[in-house]
C-alpha cells in the first residue's frame, strides 16, 4: 500500500524485510509453473536460438547421433526455463523491483533430450547494498537444486536478484545519469563491421575435440558478439526461456488479481506486468534503467554459450559464474572476451579455468564471468 501521494511505487521497508528473513532456508512450495517441464527437441532449439546458439549439439539430432551422447543433449543454460525461481521469480516486498543480476552454476550430469526436470528451491540469504542506482538496495538470493527422473542431481545454482526502489532510481540513482541524456546511438554501416566480421568469424569447436593438454594458461578465446541489441532480440529470448510474467487474457488478469504488485498501469491504464521494462522504454525509464533492457539470464546464458563453442563436444561445462555490473540497453553491442587463467586435475578430470569478460561499445563493463570446463585427455 503506498501512502505517499509523490511516489509511483512502494517502496523497501524494514517490516517487509523481516517478513522475508523469516523464509530463509525454507523449502518453497507451490512455485510457478515452469516454463519447459521436459528437455524435448523443440524445447531445447527454441532456448538455443533464443540466445542466438546453433550449435548442432543441441539443435540437429543427426548430427547428435554421432557424438558420443547418441542424441541431441540440453546446452547447460537451458535449466533457466525448467525453473522460475533459477531465473528471479521472487517473493516478498511486493510492488518492489526486482533486477537479475548474477549467478553461479554447477552441472554434474547433461540434460538428455525428453528428460523431465524437477526441482527444489529456498530463499538462501539476504544481503543489504548501498548502490549508486537505486541507492538502498537488497540482494536476494536464492539457491535451487535440478534432477533428472531418475532423481539423479543434474545441477545446482545460486541466483540473485537486486529489489530496488523505483522512484529513487528515476529520481536520484546517478548510475546512467550521463547515458541517459546522451542522444540515441545511430551506427553506421562501418560500425556495424565489428560485429559482422566476429559473427561471419563465429567457430562451434564441435567434433573436433580439444584436449586438455593441447590447452595453455594464457590462451585467449574467440571474441563473441551478440548484439546489436533490439527489442526484437529481447523476445526472441523470452520466446524460448518462457518470461517469468508474461501472459494473456484471463491468465493476465488472474496474475494481476492474485499479486496486485505486479500489475503495474499502463498508458491505457489496463494493470500489465514489470517485465515490460525488456520491451518498453517508456516504463523503463521510469524504474531508473536507461531504457528497454536484456534480461540477465539471457546475458549468463551468452557466457555459457561463449564456453561450449571452446570446449567442443567432448568437453562438458562443469562450473560457471556470472556477475552483472551494467544494463545493456536496445542499441548496444556487447563483446564477450576470455582468457585460461588455470589447468588442473580433480577426481580424474582434467579442468581449464576460464575468466570472462564483456565490455559494450563503448567499453563499459557489462558482465563479468567464469567456467570450468572438463576436457578430454590424449591419454584416454
Amino acid at each position: 500500500m503506498n501512502d505517499d501521494p509523490t511516489r509511483r511505487f512502494p517502496k523497501i521497508t524494514d517490516k517487509a524485510l523481516d517478513a522475508l528473513r523469516a523464509r530463509k532456508d525454507v523449502r518453497i512450495e507451490n512455485t510457478a509453473e515452469p516454463w519447459c517441464h521436459e528437455a524435448t527437441r523443440d524445447n531445447i532449439r527454441h532456448y538455443a536460438h533464443g540466445i542466438g546458439d546453433d550449435n548442432p549439439l543441441w539443435c540437429e539430432p543427426a548430427y547428435a547421433a554421432k557424438t558420443r551422447f547418441g542424441d541431441i543433449v540440453a546446452l547447460p543454460s537451458f535449466l533457466f526455463a525448467t525453473s522460475r525461481i533459477i531465473s528471479g521469480y521472487v517473493g516478498g516486498i511486493p510492488g518492489v523491483h526486482a533486477m537479475w543480476a548474477g549467478a553461479d552454476w554447477t552441472w554434474h550430469q547433461p540434460v538428455l533430450r525428453n528428460q523431465a526436470i524437477s526441482t527444489e528451491a529456498w530463499l538462501k540469504d539476504l544481503i543489504e547494498h548501498e548502490t549508486k542506482f537505486a541507492g538502498r538496495a537488497i540482494q536476494q538470493i536464492y539457491h535451487v537444486n535440478f534432477f533428472n527422473p531418475t532423481g539423479d542431481l543434474v545441477a545446482e545454482a545460486d541466483s540473485w536478484c537486486f529489489r530496488t526502489d523505483r522512484d529513487q532510481a528515476r529520481e536520484q540513482g546517478t548510475k546512467y545519469s550521463e547515458v541517459r541524456a546522451r542522444p540515441p546511438r545511430v551506427y553506421t554501416d562501418n560500425e556495424l563491421g565489428r560485429v559482422s566480421d566476429l559473427y561471419e568469424a563465429e567457430v562451434i569447436r564441435g567434433a573436433l575435440p580439444r584436449y586438455f593438454e593441447d590447452v595453455n594458461v594464457g590462451d585467449v578465446l574467440p571474441t563473441m558478439a551478440k548484439g546489436p541489441m533490439t527489442v526484437t532480440g529481447f523476445i526472441a529470448f523470452a520466446q524460448g526461456w518462457g518470461g517469468l510474467y508474461i501472459r494473456a487474457n484471463k491468465l493476465a488478469w488472474r496474475q494481476a488479481h492474485n499479486h496486485p504488485g505486479l500489475g503495474i498501469k499502463n498508458r491505457f491504464g489496463i494493470p500489465d506486468c514489470p517485465e515490460r521494462v525488456h520491451w518498453e522504454p517508456e516504463f523503463a525509464l521510469m524504474v531508473g534503467a536507461p531504457g528497454a533492457y536484456d534480461y540477465g539470464p539471457e546475458r549468463c546464458s551468452w557466457l555459457t554459450h561463449h564456453l561450449t563453442n571452446w570446449m567442443g563436444d567432448d568437453g562438458f561445462l562443469r562450473r560457471a559464474s556470472c556477475k552483472i555490473r551494467r544494463h545493456n540497453p536496445e542499441g548496444d553491442l556487447l563483446f564477450i572476451d576470455g582468457k585460461v587463467v588455470r589447468k588442473f586435475d580433480h577426481d580424474g578430470r582434467h579442468l581449464v579455468e576460464i575468466e570472462q569478460s564483456a565490455h559494450n561499445q563503448d567499453d563499459e563493463l557489462s558482465v563479468l564471468g567464469s567456467g570450468v570446463v572438463e576436457l578430454p585427455s590424449r591419454g584416454g
